[in-house]
């Protein structure tokens, strides 16, 4: 008897036929990059994987992934995804969205979904300005922040999109960048990974309209002392030399020197199911060009365990089922809950 076997698949398989299109140098090729690289590991056919996408440059993604996916309205990703997975849940659903998709129009959308608790992926691709739209501020752009609808500088206090989410009460909250392949990778599969909605946060250089805006967390002579790793079980260290790290006083993170009067002993030790721990690392978003200031965490922040919306749903229209019997769409068309408007 003859055994047919799937050929594994590689990052080309998941490569479609279309030409990327975005500026030279944008930070959503390496993105798409990690994605790929990712897939064959998940073990999941082609054919069961999803892309959801709304308005901005992030959302060309569908086009450049051979799976099945939708480049669908603005803001409105969140709420279609939501849709299919309720419908075909045995399917693997990522979003993928950018700051201002994300937060502005469809701001609500996206903590409607969070607090659902789908299981699906959140990739918000934050570059803190609007590029499809050359240049305009965005939820996430720094106050004071000049463009093109903004000359005289913001006036507004933008969102920080891991605090939002810990709001909503997302089930797993975790940031990376793009400049960081291996640590992308790693937080992608821990998206997949997860039971529930997980949003990840990815910083992303528009090289043409916010260049340099996350210089600091990913250049080599700027990044160890400006980027706090996070790993569970593990202290938080950073530094060159590895050299420093963050102690609670009381609620206040401080940073101390390792060797000088503090030991690893000090300092805080990382638990992503922490909740209370977790909000004071997503408030930790000190400006890196002020002295003395915070590093910006980077990693998974918090993970908990909820019940998945489209799981609830399959129940409950189980139990319907088993104690009222099938419904009849005809008799409720049919029904007496009409009106005649004179």
């Amino acid at each position: 008897m003859s055994v047919t076997t799937t050929p594994a698949l590689t990052a080309k398989d998941f490569s479609s036929d279309q030409e990327v299109r975005w500026c030279p140098g944008c930070g959503d090729y390496s993105i798409l990059a990690q994605v790929q690289k990712i897939m064959p590991g998940l073990g999941i056919p082609k054919e069961n994987i999803v892309i959801i996408s709304g308005i901005g440059c992030s959302s060309r993604f569908p086009y450049y992934m051979n799976t099945y996916g939708m480049h669908s309205i603005h803001g409105r990703a969140t709420a279609i995804a939501s849709g299919l997975k309720a419908s075909r849940p045995d399917l693997s659903v990522w979003i993928v969205t950018g700051d201002g998709d994300g937060l502005s129009i469809g701001g609500n959308h996206t903590i409607h979904l969070l607090r659902r608790n789908f299981d699906v992926n959140v990739m918000l691709f934050n570059n803190q300005i609007y590029g499809l739209t050359k240049g305009q501020y965005s939820p996430t752009s720094e106050e004071n922040k000049v463009t093109k609808s903004t000359p005289f500088g913001s006036i507004d206090h933008p969102f920080n999109p891991l605090a939002l989410a810990m709001g909503a009460d997302a089930t797993f909250i975790a940031r990376s960048m793009d400049r960081d392949p291996k640590h992308l990778q790693e937080a992608l599969i821990r998206s997949h990974k997860h039971k529930g909605s997980s949003f990840l946060e990815i910083y992303q250089n528009c090289n043409i309209f916010n260049d340099g805006i996350f210089e600091a967390f990913t250049e080599k002579s700027t990044k160890p002392d400006n980027t706090l790793f996070l790993e569970q079980g593990k202290p938080l260290i950073f530094g060159a030399q590895q050299n420093k790290g963050i102690k609670l006083d009381g609620f206040k993170p401080v940073i101390v020197e390792l060797g000088e009067g503090a030991s690893t002993d000090d300092l805080w030790v990382h638990d992503e199911r922490d909740f209370y721990k977790a909000q004071i690392l997503v408030r930790m978003f000190d400006d890196p060009r002020i002295e003395g200031h915070l590093p910006r965490p980077f990693g998974v922040f918090y993970e908990t365990d909820r019940p998945c919306y489209e799981d609830m749903m399959g129940m409950q229209i189980e139990e319907v089922i088993k104690s009222k019997g099938a419904g009849d769409l005809d008799k409720l068309l049919r029904g007496k809950e009409t009106w005649t408007i004179a």
